[in-house]
């Protein structure tokens, strides 16, 4: 296999149900209909979206049980490339259930299965097989029952020290470890960047103002804050920017973050600058809120959206 510039880790990875009811009710049989199942988990999720952009990624996972086996049936059939950590616990299924009703939303994560020392060491062990000088490593999602929060910590000591990028999406104390040894870009939301810079961030002002605390520091060379139907920003040395997601109708909340985070990283990938790299980030978090369950984003809806999405530059103070 051709070295992929770009590898993802998935440390709890799922399967991904989604379907609608009529109406929840308590106590009842819900009859439910429209069943979709897709390979979930962050880095799997960004994987899928960097293949239909014509950049395929290493996805690397822990798979294990009848719900492994599924999972990688399931990565397959979409011809992403992928190398999997057997372990003996069973990978964890989540659901999404849409009420026609209300047009409401509820997603139930599970905890996914606990894993082994020696395991948790293989997934450590295929990322160092792959690590080459530049390769961006795109981390994504929570840790397993079993992981020390440490761990991204580690990982990211050992993609500096090869010259790599990191690229992160995770929160709380996992996040706050990890940058201690620096990372290329984060990506939290509102609520995640709350949690890291230990106050709550009313605004986009007050997000940009901890984003930038970050990246003055050294802990990342960019952060991206996703901000829901009010669009993103991005900040990085010289680079202080806002964009205004286009209006759509959306149909699920699952996914943007991740069709968000693998835009972003295609267009680093491919030199674009912090501007497109931006507005094509957004569009691409908007396209996924047009997909059923966890479909992710289509390139061509994509495509569409782009132009609709305003990038602004920031005033920072003097």
């Amino acid at each position: 296999m051709k070295q992929s510039p770009i590898l993802t880790l998935t440390m709890n990875p799922a399967v991904d149900v989604s379907s609608f009811v009529a109406r929840l009710e308590p106590s009842e049989k819900l009859r439910c209909s429209g069943v979709h199942h897709h390979a979930g988990g962050g880095g799997i999720n960004v994987a899928r979206v960097l293949k239909r952009f014509d950049a395929p990624a290493l996805a690397i996972f822990p798979v294990g049980g009848a719900m492994g086996t599924l999972l990688k049936q399931l990565v397959q059939a979409e011809a992403v490339p992928h190398e999997t950590i057997d372990i003996a616990g069973d990978t964890r299924e989540d659901f999404t259930v849409s009420e026609i009703a209300t047009a409401n939303q509820y997603r139930f994560v599970l905890p996914g299965p606990v894993l082994m020392h020696a395991e948790v060491n293989k997934c450590l062990e295929a990322i160092r097989r792959h690590l080459r000088p530049q390769t961006y490593v795109v981390v994504s999602g929570s840790l397993p029952p079993g992981v020390a929060e440490d761990f991204y910590a580690t990982l990211a000591r050992e993609v500096s020290e090869a010259s790599a990028k990191l690229v992160l999406d995770t929160s709380g104390p996992a996040l706050g470890a990890a940058l201690e040894h620096g990372a290329f870009l984060i990506k939290p939301s509102r609520s995640e960047l709350s949690v890291l810079a230990r106050r709550k961030l009313e605004d986009a002002d007050a997000c940009f103002a901890a984003a930038r605390q970050i990246v003055d520091s050294g802990q990342a060379a960019f952060v991206a804050v996703s901000l829901g139907k009010d669009g993103a920003i991005l900040v990085g040395r010289g680079c202080s920017l806002r964009a205004r997601a286009p209006t759509i109708q959306a149909q699920t909340t699952v996914g943007a973050g991740d069709s968000f985070l693998a835009a972003l990283v295609w267009s680093f990938v491919h030199q674009s600058t912090p501007q497109e790299a931006l507005r094509l980030a957004v569009a691409a978090g908007s396209a996924a809120l047009l997909a059923p369950g966890t479909g992710l984003c289509d390139p061509d809806d994509v495509r569409r959206l782009k132009p609709q999405v305003i990038v602004e530059q920031i005033m920072e103070s003097a």
